[in-house]
């Protein structure tokens, strides 16, 4: 099975040599270009996920479908392989099923739309981009139930389609997919949207190809990912010893139905030029919905960015590297699970696995070792009568070589915060609270971010639901930084009494007058506590980033003003460098089984069961 692709022009264009000035128009030209298709879907956009928050990730590929310009790679070489049809010019493919495109989306909330880019009879590149629906139907809404058990009970799966054929919009189509959806105003928007920005892209390589002529354009996207390649080729005989096998491991905290923690496992062989990256060890695919479906070209992205990006942050990084990379992941995994497994909790494995690429990479090259931090983007959800809101919370960014980590920040640097005004103004709640939680940072050298709690109060009838983790396990330190603070979530009743809650739950009744705390953990310390600045400790007291009683994790005495007692924080650091032995590269806080015989105490939640092959 694979994509048929229609091209009246048969001749293959030649390749070129392309000069130091045009290839450095080329590459902003489309740096540009696919910001341009942000700014055009965020000013379309209904749903406040896509609209406000940003959740979404555009991409701009050569002729073969390689990504050379974006935020997500999304593979579109793994969707034409798996697409069983003609793809001609004004065509634009739709899908919303990570099992029919191999994982290039990874679950059924997020609506990929895949357009070529025709010039003179010939494809020339790709246009794509796909956002995250605020609901797509199922058994709850905004369509993401914590007790899935397969993708049937995640909302409408779309299997690729044409959306337009010819640039003629197939109506049918898309009347049966709004059907299925509580929000089919949103849905309408949000896709017209992302059809745009694709379409816009589209315009701004035809007009580079009419600047620059279409043999320039395809043979400078040629050396643009011929660099990336050149350039992870040094890198990874640089930093890793042709044999040696590096390998580290972190957890998911629970599947939402009772079972976890999940283990996640990666290692990297470096054998001549290149690379493995091999899941093997993790745990069995999931019993709930937190599975990640990813596929390899995913991995091999997320790989680039830790070690392209910290290698030359201007270069514009691509799937040029590719080749260097080989991934194996076990079928049935946590990282590939069977069809038809439930899918939709996926975030947490997603931002995971920065946490697993930044332990092992840091093994050997202390420079990019940085803590764990906010490594997902857990989801807020609350419905009623005529009101729907999805948003993505924020935390605690890890502590870095370069200095501390940002307080109330998100995984994805583009993602940015629901105005309360925004949310005040359209929805029926009131933004009781929305605050740094002092301490939640791991203390080090250069502090974790402190997590953040969001206190909503509510003015209608309705349920909420939440997808969260790190409430079980710790946001590890390194370089003998500390791990940060786990997270929490409570209702305080209108009527009395307080109710803990899940880290994911779905369909809890709240009141007029209760009170959601959303609160979220915080990035691990990097770095030894007792030699941060005593002064800077002082001012973060003062700040309400740290507590007068938190501040001697950093051996530092001070009043509740941050007023520093300098003769006491030198006996007190003393006293504790005496009495602590060498300090761990990795400090994951308390060892699993004694955090699991202290669940319930510590965290009013029981224990989960370990999960079982399903």
């Amino acid at each position: 099975m694979m994509a048929q692709i229609i091209e009246t022009a048969t001749e293959p264009l030649a390749r070129v040599a392309v000069d130091p000035v045009t290839l450095d128009i080329v590459e902003n030209a489309l740096r540009n270009a696919r910001h341009e298709m942000d700014e055009v879907l965020f000013r379309t956009a209904l749903s406040p996920g896509i609209r406000e928050q940003h959740d979404e990730f555009p991409l701009i590929g050569d002729p073969s479908g390689r990504m050379v310009v974006g935020q997500f790679g999304l593979s579109i070489p793994a969707l034409l392989d798996r697409y069983d049809g003609t793809i001609e010019e004004g065509d634009v493919l739709l899908t919303s099923d990570p099992y029919s495109c191999d994982g290039a989306i990874s679950h059924a909330n997020d609506w990929l739309v895949v357009m070529p880019i025709y010039v003179d009879g010939r494809v020339v590149g790709w246009a794509s981009m796909f956002g995250h629906m605020s609901d797509v139907g199922g058994k709850t809404a905004c369509s993401m139930p914590t007790d899935a058990r397969t993708i049937f009970e995640e909302g409408v799966v779309i299997p690729p389609v044409k959306l337009y054929a010819k640039g003629v919009l197939n109506e049918d189509v898309l009347r049966v997919i709004l059907n299925q959806v509580r929000q089919p105003d949103w849905n309408r928007a949000d896709l017209n949207g992302i059809v745009a920005a694709c379409r816009t892209a589209s315009r701004r390589i035809q007009e580079l190809c009419a600047r620059f002529g279409a043999e320039t354009y395809t043979s400078a996207l040629e050396a643009l990912l011929k660099r990336n390649y050149d350039a992870m080729k040094v890198l990874l005989t640089t930093l890793f010893e042709d044999g040696e096998t590096l390998t580290f491991s972190d957890y998911i905290c629970d599947d939402g139905r009772g079972n976890g923690p999940y283990k996640l496992v990666l290692s990297l062989t470096r054998t001549g030029e290149k690379v493995l990256l091999d899941f093997t060890g993790s745990a069995p695919q999931a019993e709930g919905p937190i599975n990640y479906y990813i596929n390899e070209n995913l991995a091999r992205m997320f790989f680039g960015i830790y070690l392209i990006t910290v290698a030359d942050p201007q270069i514009l990084w691509n799937d040029g590297f590719y080749p260097l990379v080989d991934v194996h992941i076990p079928e049935g995994s946590f990282w590939k699970p069977r069809y038809p497994a439930a899918l939709n909790g996926r975030n947490h494995g997603i931002g995971r696995i920065f946490d697993l690429f930044g332990g092992l990479l840091g093994q050997k090259t202390p420079d990019l070792l940085n803590a764990a931090g906010f490594s997902s983007s857990p989801h807020f959800m609350y419905a009623g009568d005529g009101f729907q809101l999805y948003s993505i919370g924020f935390g605690g960014i890890p502590g870095r070589p370069i200095g501390d980590g940002p307080d109330g920040h998100s995984l994805w640097p583009s993602f940015t915060n629901i105005p309360c005004e925004f949310l005040e103004s359209y929805y029926p709640l009131r933004i009781e609270r929305w605050e740094t939680v002092a301490d939640t940072g791991g203390a080090g050298l250069h502090r974790g971010g402190n997590g953040v709690d969001v206190a909503y109060r509510f003015l209608e009838p309705g349920t909420i639901a939440i997808h969260d983790d790190r409430w079980l396990t710790y946001p590890w330190g390194v370089n003998g930084g500390e791990p940060g603070a786990r997270g929490r979530k409570w209702i305080e009743r209108a009527g009395g009494g307080t109710e803990i809650l899940p880290s994911k739950v779905h369909d809890v009744e709240v009141r007029p007058g209760d009170v959601l705390h959303f609160v979220t953990w915080g990035g691990g310390g990097w770095g030894d506590p007792l030699a941060r600045d005593p002064g800077l400790v002082g001012l973060e007291v003062r700040r309400g980033l740290v507590t007068a009683e938190g501040a001697r994790r950093y051996g530092v005495v001070c009043a509740e003003d941050g007023a520093v007692d300098e003769a006491a924080t030198a006996a007190l650091r003393e006293r504790l460098r005496s009495g602590r032995g060498e300090l761990p590269v990795f400090d994951m806080g308390p060892p699993l089984d004694e955090i699991l015989a202290r669940c319930e105490e510590e965290t009013g939640l029981p224990a989960p069961t370990p999960p079982v092959r399903v």
